[in-house]
């Protein structure tokens, strides 16, 4: 008699548990058959995802997954493709990218001699008087290893005005006829967060690095409208077919706000942005003024950041250092910001709710940002903070004194870094440094393990901004042919889950979105990257040959290869 009722609960839980009889609403998209990691530790992994609208209705296996398709449904056998949740670049110069594409490019060369040849070929392509401007150039690469000179390219481009960006961004050559146009010659003084360099006379050799570029850029003439909606619609048709589903974009304007807003409207871009504002000046001020843009076009596009710089960058020897280079004694870098600009700014932005993200490079650089977002934080009371965590970041954070990366954490300031700087960065970091401070290089392991956060980024166009580079680069700490050099200490290289977590869900903790994207759950955007193997088993060198095959935003395959 008692074994009656015990069969009976067990036969209702059966038919009520069983696919069948579970009826749930059909799904717009389910994808079948996948290798999937989703960047979530309650359910690591998986098989199949189902998908309503734009968000994740179901996780689990290929069996389970078939309840949701209908007659409707569209079903996508991904034949054991790795599928992830869509990658983030939480440092992408977004328009920087598309012009890259646009202009010349100066990446990938070997010699002085070959990049003068790169630019003739566009300097015969122009009329005398025309500018001629470029990027990418980076002498780490060239035999031998020396900056370009003024007189270099007088002797390439003796009519034409010549100024090109060194690959970071923070130094630039102008030749002779560039100087003369903005009136610089041996009495013109450097500006502050800036040098014009010179040679052993005073003369001016052509080199601008970090605030003194301005002075020969206000010459050239500006971006048209056109080229900027062409520079960014490039740059985003590259991110996506990478398997970049979100960016976030450091710096900027309310003209790239608007230019945003307007093809998102129109529909001509799907990438997520998540858009910084330079500062200070009058965009911080209009920030402070119309408050943020939080999730408008369906949670593709937020504005709610300012963008600081604390100093230069290594390569260029403007990177705020400690102590002299250990290659020119004679410098240690420069801050490019003062305090009392930073203070009210700062304090103003706790009041208001804003995030605060600083360009540091340098181990002063970053213990001087530290140091100023420490004092604005005991300045302002904290029941006057608008948002009780303002998730502040030091964006690149690549040379820390070991004594200062415990500050992050207690600071609650996120250390925003990317991982291809430093395959790059190891064949000259140990000529400018010396050994001793590369204990405190690129050390997104003593980040992890002090607590910290660590979002990935790639700062392209000054990198490449590929996603296979960069989780490499993490995993790996090697060049792209597997080397490494003397003191760039493996240890601080990261596990494969850890790199994972630096692409998805830590990118999006870092742009308060943690609870909306960033992993593979049910009630979170569809978004996912999916690729032709699985980077968290194969060689570490075969991640560099992987390939994306379907990018996913919103529930919408925005591109699948052929």
């Amino acid at each position: 008699m008692k074994a009656f009722p015990v069969i009976l609960v067990a036969l209702f839980f059966a038919l009520n548990l069983s696919p069948v009889a579970v009826r749930v609403a059909p799904a717009d998209l389910v994808f079948k058959n996948a290798n999937i990691y989703t960047a979530s530790e309650r359910q690591p992994s998986a098989e199949a995802v189902a998908v309503k609208a734009d968000r994740i209705i179901f996780v689990g296996s290929n069996r389970e997954a078939q309840k949701y398709v209908g007659k409707n449904t569209r079903v996508v056998d991904l034949k054991g493709q790795t599928m992830l949740p869509g990658l983030t670049d939480a440092h992408h110069h977004l328009s920087g990218v598309g012009f890259r594409e646009m202009t010349l490019n100066l990446e990938g060369l070997t010699s002085l001699e070959a990049f003068l040849a790169k630019v003739k070929q566009r300097v015969d392509q122009k009329k005398p008087g025309e500018w001629v401007t470029g990027r990418g150039w980076i002498e780490t690469f060239w035999t031998p290893q020396v900056f370009p000179t003024r007189w270099d390219l007088d002797r390439i481009a003796p009519n034409n005005p010549v100024f090109l960006d060194r690959a970071d961004g923070h130094g630039a050559i102008a030749n002779s006829a560039a100087l003369k146009i903005a009136g610089i010659d041996k009495t013109t003084p450097s500006p502050f967060g800036g040098e014009i360099s010179k040679d052993k006379s005073g003369e001016p050799n052509g080199m601008m690095l970090d605030a003194a570029q301005d002075l020969v850029q206000r010459h050239i003439p500006p971006t048209t409208a056109a080229e900027a909606e062409q520079a960014l619609i490039l740059g985003v048709q590259r991110d996506i077919k990478l398997g970049w589903t979100q960016v976030q974009d450091p710096g900027g304007t309310y003209a790239d706000v608007d230019l945003d807003s307007r093809l998102y409207r129109e529909g001509n871009i799907k990438l997520r942005i998540y858009k910084g504002l330079s500062a200070p000046g009058a965009e911080a001020r209009r920030l402070f003024k119309d408050g943020p843009i939080i999730g408008a076009y369906d949670n593709r596009f937020t504005v709610r950041t300012l963008k600081l710089y604390a100093d230069g960058s290594l390569g260029s020897r403007s990177a705020a250092l400690l102590a002299p280079y250990s290659d020119k004694p004679d410098t240690s870098g420069f801050l490019t910001i003062k305090p009392d600009e930073l203070q009210p700014l700062l304090r103003e932005a706790l009041r208001q709710g804003i995030q605060i993200q600083t360009h540091a490079i340098g181990d002063r650089g970053n213990r001087f940002i530290l140091d100023q977002y420490e004092q604005s934080m005991k300045a302002v009371l904290r029941a006057e903070w608008k948002i009780k965590e303002p998730r502040w970041r030091v964006e690149h954070s690549q040379i820390v004194n070991p004594r200062d990366i415990p500050r992050f954490k207690a600071l609650g300031v996120i250390p925003s870094m990317q991982p291809s700087h430093a395959i790059g960065d190891l064949h000259f970091a140990p000529k400018r440094l010396g050994i001793e401070r590369l204990a405190g290089a690129y050390a997104w392991q003593s980040f992890i393990k002090s607590g910290s956060i660590v979002p990935g980024g790639s700062d392209a166009p000054v990198e490449r901004g590929e996603p296979m580079i960069e989780f490499y680069a993490a995993v790996a700490r090697k060049d792209m042919k597997g080397f490494s050099g003397e003191g760039w200490h493996p240890e601080e290289a990261v596990t494969r889950e850890q790199a994972l977590k630096m692409f998805t869900i830590w990118p999006a903790y870092a742009a308060f979105e943690e609870k909306l994207r960033g992993s593979i759950e049910t009630g979170k955007l569809a978004d996912f990257t999916i690729l032709d193997a699985d980077i968290m088993k194969i060689p570490e060198m075969e991640i560099l040959k992987t390939r994306c095959v379907m990018t996913v935003i919103g529930g919408e395959i925005v591109y699948q290869s052929e």
